[in-house]
């Protein structure tokens, strides 16, 4: 019989009803895992776990929301035993010029990219602590975070604030046998759509050029896909990425070397 890397594992993966988080999640039900489906949408959640049959269950959550997240993760421990992975998908994306940035516009980004992605992480981490769980915790970030981008600023501040955060996790946790490490994508068309008439606004662009433009840029010659981060977060999550601590993989097609 062949050996699947996440056989009898249980997963957390948060923004997986659509998207990155869909394609790491059904990669992990492939790989042998058990999932619990992460999002703020629960009747596409509830499509996503149907999908999966029979390995996955839905659990919806507001990750801004720290009690939602406690109750979430107590549902799922109980739903599935225990929780051995988790993955720090969940995010959003916003831009506008620096000038005119609100509190409110920085608040809602970073309650959900920042503030979220720590206390999800902190509640499973406390989990697996009690249990004596040698975990995998799997944080997305972005290229965003690797630079800035004129437009794009409180986005950007968040995903680096992330690869800070996992690179403190990652030395507070390893202690105790649970490796924290992350990833970092670069442009991948999930909801590029809306990202580029965003762009289309602020750099009186046509529709569609500015996404054309970006996937010309990557070295690899396309933009990225969900499916293309699949392979790396199904290695971070397993033994064989034991001795990897407190690192984010730039999975991009070669956009940023770091």
């Amino acid at each position: 019989m062949e050996s699947k890397a996440l056989n009898g594992k249980v997963a957390i993966v948060t923004g997986a009803a659509r998207g990155i988080g869909k394609a790491i999640a059904a990669r992990y039900v492939e790989e042998g895992a058990q999932v619990a489906i992460v999002d703020l949408d629960a009747t596409e959640a509830e499509n996503t776990a149907k999908e999966l049959e029979g390995r996955a269950a839905a659990f919806p959550c507001d990750i801004s929301d720290t009690a939602s997240v406690r109750a979430m993760v107590a549902q799922v421990c109980a739903h599935f035993g225990g929780i051995d992975i988790l993955v720090n998908n969940a995010g959003i994306f916003d831009m506008q010029p620096l000038l005119e940035i609100t509190e409110a516009d920085y608040d809602r980004i970073f309650g959900t990219n920042v503030r979220g992605m720590l206390f999800t992480l902190q509640t499973v981490a406390k989990e697996m602590v009690a249990r004596g769980v040698k975990g995998k915790i799997v944080n997305i970030s972005s290229q965003a975070g690797r630079r800035g981008e004129a437009l794009v600023a409180v986005f950007c501040a968040s995903k680096a604030a992330v690869i800070s955060l996992t690179q403190s996790a990652g030395l507070a946790l390893i202690k105790h046998g649970i490796n924290v490490n992350g990833i970092s994508p670069g442009v991948v068309d999930t909801s590029w759509d809306r990202v580029d008439a965003l762009f289309a606004k602020y750099e009186n662009r046509p529709l569609g050029e500015k996404k054309r433009l970006v996937g010309e840029a990557v070295p690899f010659g396309r933009i990225g896909l969900a499916e293309d981060l699949v392979g790396s977060a199904v290695f971070l999550a397993s033994r064989e990425a034991d001795y990897i601590v407190a690192q984010t993989l730039n999975v991009d097609g070669g956009n940023w070397m770091s």
